[in-house]
């Protein structure tokens, strides 16, 4: 995997870069969470997803208490280098509540 660090990305005044998750199989979006430098490396470097919590203030690998890990497939970066795209293959639910994706409520 192509290292994105060195591609420029712009992290906003928090040092974070919003991510959308989707599946690399059915193109189902997954989930949105945020990425700082530190978190972006793990990604590149362990093959699974690592963001940063807003609430909690740290770093978390996605499925490391559930067992939901999402392996990538691949990252992409948006024509301004400041949203990226993981395509991953999950190993279960996305969401916290147990829904298969983060987006499963209608307004």
């Amino acid at each position: 995997m192509e290292n994105m660090v060195s591609k420029k990305i712009k992290f906003d005044e928090n040092g974070l870069v919003p991510a959308i998750v989707q599946d690399a199989d059915t193109n189902e979006v997954l989930m949105l969470a945020y990425l700082n430098a530190e978190s972006l490396e793990l990604t590149l470097s362990t093959g699974e997803t690592h963001f940063w919590s807003r609430s909690r203030g740290e770093l978390w690998h996605k499925g490391a208490t559930s067992g939901n890990i999402q392996r990538v497939v691949e990252v992409r970066v948006d024509c301004d280098a400041d949203t990226l795209l993981i395509l991953v293959q999950p190993a279960g639910p996305a969401c916290h509540t147990g829904e298969r994706n983060c987006f499963y409520r209608t307004m």
